[in-house]
């Protein structure tokens, strides 16, 4: 069984006992949460379609750890002008646990 969620704007694919890496979320580690936001869920070859969500699912989570990805280096520069910005950035995520599919 598995579902694919909406969550933080971005999609992803639950499946009990997987881990998520999400962007950065409140909360500390052991937090547990619940995501309305199901778009699709499949159950032993049954297929449900939302529209664009489906009703009465609910996926239960729990947020693990959080942390830093690794640095991405933005490089600005115009040829022939002597103008170049170096700027370093590393985004904050949120490692999470999906606990159970619930109304499935």
């Amino acid at each position: 069984m598995y579902a694919l969620i909406e969550f933080k704007g971005k999609q992803y694919k639950a499946e009990k006992g997987s881990v998520l890496k999400v962007d950065k979320i409140e909360g500390d580690a052991g937090a547990a949460f619940d995501i309305d936001s199901v778009l699709l869920v499949s159950d032993e070859g049954s297929i449900k379609v939302g529209a664009p969500y489906v009703k009465g699912i609910t996926v239960k989570a729990v947020v693990e750890s959080h942390g830093k990805d690794r640095k991405i280096i933005v490089f600005k520069y115009k040829p022939k002008k002597d103008y170049r910005r170096k700027q370093g950035h590393r985004e904050q995520f949120s490692m999470i646990r999906v606990q159970d599919i619930i109304g499935a």
